[in-house]
């Protein structure tokens, strides 16, 4: 899998204005912990279950005092009364210049792995805070809401707690606003305010390391015999294009530039970079069952391994949907040199949409077939779902617009069934998988507990047969010779 994304700085803002906090310092403008609007009568919505008591308490003896003629008790009962008043003006007058801030380490992890959120309090103010309590809102599927008190932030003082997260369901998770609570000391009021800055949890699919087979009638991601040859020889014959940000000025064409009338430079020879599409089923009726052991997650899944598998072999990777939907991977206009650069970006760029993707709504893949028939030409890595009779025809029909095609079949009757059950039973993916390999696809049946790596390793020069990860052998007979 490709290392995970670099952890952004600290990000926060003060509660009042909502200005974030740089890497280092707190917001600018003011960042008053209590003063929010609202008012007083805010303010006396924060009285605790002790503060209302004392309130209580002192009605009832200023009222009792008047009954029974007694002054003294008028006095207690005026004094329990104004104690909780007391702290509700204090705490509402009292102005804390807090900033907070937090940071992700880290922003995008694989489904079961855990993320460090480290959360940091600033105290701008030149006056020591009180009580504080932080709350910081997230997910119920990430865990309980992390809380933590500090007792005291003296006057330019930072305090850091962290906590830790974790998801099996992959997905984007906000963590956040971070909520700060502030107390009085005899703990008759409490106020809440909000930062208003949040970050986002990316939750990948999980990842399986696949060998580095060679796939017969596979061409190389980058070779020398897939060179085109952009700039010919005479100075009559060059091939320009429209200048762009970072262009060599050394290779500008002045003569085309002149006729033009626009900044102009010369096509050198490029590296031509193989493609690969991987299509990917979503189709609800496809697949049946849900939750991470799933065999729409287990497609998921699969097509992000093998696109994390393509993109470090050098290949140009797309995503391709059931609904014709695209993600593009690099595209090899920068050449070799940038190759690495753009493949971590392409990598990123396709976890982030598989973190995402879900069912669709459609029952064909009619507008997929109608995407790979628009010309687009290299190795197919698809995984799909149950085939009836009609999608089965366009998906052997999809085999003749590629030079090497790989399918992977989900058996849904033998992921309903379990995985033991489906040991016994005989796969009624058998007949797709038959007409599929006649079509001149490498195709082969999925079950539950077979897993890809060990799928993929028996594809290597066009061997006979693939290991699942149950112990079973899926043997192809035709697949291998006529396309991967």
């Amino acid at each position: 899998m490709a290392a995970p994304a670099a952890a952004p700085p600290y990000r926060g803002a003060d509660p009042q204005t909502g200005q974030a906090a740089g890497p280092a310092g707190p917001a600018a403008g003011p960042a008053t912990g209590a003063g929010q609007p609202g008012g007083l009568r805010a303010a006396l919505s924060g009285l605790t279950t002790r503060g209302r008591s004392f309130l209580a308490a002192g009605l009832a003896a200023v009222a009792c005092s008047y009954i029974l003629g007694q002054p003294d008790l008028q006095r207690v009962g005026l004094l329990l009364m104004a104690l909780p008043l007391v702290c509700v003006v204090a705490l509402h007058r009292t102005r804390y210049r807090v900033a907070g801030s937090r940071r992700l380490s880290p922003a995008r992890v694989p489904a079961g792995s855990e993320a460090r959120v480290q959360l940091r309090i600033d105290n701008a103010s030149r006056l020591p805070t009180g009580l504080l309590m932080l709350q910081d809102r997230v997910p119920y599927v990430l865990g309980p809401r992390p809380r933590f008190v500090l007792d005291r932030v003296e006057p330019g003082g930072r305090r850091e707690v962290s906590y830790r997260v974790r998801s099996d369901l992959r997905g984007r998770y906000p963590l956040g606003p971070l909520q700060l609570r502030l107390s009085d000391p005899f703990g008759m009021c409490e106020l809440t305010r909000s930062f208003s800055a949040y970050d986002t949890l990316t939750v990948v699919p999980r990842t399986e390391t696949l060998a580095p087979v060679r796939l017969a009638g596979e061409s190389s991601g980058w070779g020398d015999g897939r060179r085109r040859t952009l700039a010919l020889a005479g100075e009559d014959d060059v091939l320009p294009r429209e200048y762009r940000h970072g262009d060599d000025l050394r290779r500008v064409h002045w003569r085309s530039t002149a006729r033009y009338g626009e900044l102009m430079v010369r096509r050198e020879e490029q590296p031509h970079r193989a493609g690969c599409t991987v299509l990917l089923d979503t189709r609800r009726a496809g697949y049946s069952g849900s939750g991470p052991d799933s065999a729409f997650e287990w497609a998921v899944s699969a097509a992000a391994s093998t696109a994390l598998h393509m993109l470090g072999r050098d290949y140009a990777v797309r995503l391709l949907t059931d609904t014709g939907d695209s993600v593009p991977g690099s595209d090899s206009a920068g050449g070799a040199m940038g190759a690495h650069a753009e493949s971590a970006d392409a990598a990123g760029l396709l976890l982030d949409t598989l973190a995402v993707v879900g069912h669709s709504a459609g029952e064909e893949l009619s507008a997929a077939y109608d995407v790979l028939r628009s010309g687009h030409e290299g190795l197919v890595v698809a995984f799909l779902g149950e085939l009836d009779e009609q999608q089965l025809a366009l998906v052997a029909r999809m085999r003749r617009r590629a030079g090497a095609a790989l399918v992977f079949v989900l058996d849904g009757g033998a992921w309903s069934a379990g995985e033991r059950a489906a040991q016994d039973a005989a796969p009624r993916s058998d007949d797709q998988v038959r007409v599929l390999r006649e079509a001149g696809w490498t195709a082969v049946a999925v079950r539950p507990g077979d897993r890809l790596a060990e799928l993929w390793r028996g594809a290597e020069g066009g061997a006979g047969g693939l290991t699942g990860g149950g112990g079973r052998a899926q043997q192809f007979a035709r697949g291998f010779d006529s396309g991967v």
